[in-house]
């Protein structure tokens, strides 16, 4: 996995954790949920790296 790809997959991640907590905080559900799709993104994005390394080798 390139660095700059697992620096901006940590970046999505972060921004959704950021995200679940404010929504959480001030009750808006659709914010929560973006956070976690965020989130989510990132694993995926991550996940998607990883195999092809692993492939590569």
């Amino acid at each position: 996995m390139s660095g700059e790809d697992k620096i901006k997959n940590a970046a999505e991640k972060a921004k959704g954790k950021a995200k679940e907590a404010t929504g959480q905080a001030v009750g808006n559900e659709r914010l929560t949920a973006e956070g976690k799709a965020d989130q989510a993104k990132g694993d995926l994005k991550q996940a998607g790296e990883k195999l092809k390394d692993v492939l590569k080798d």
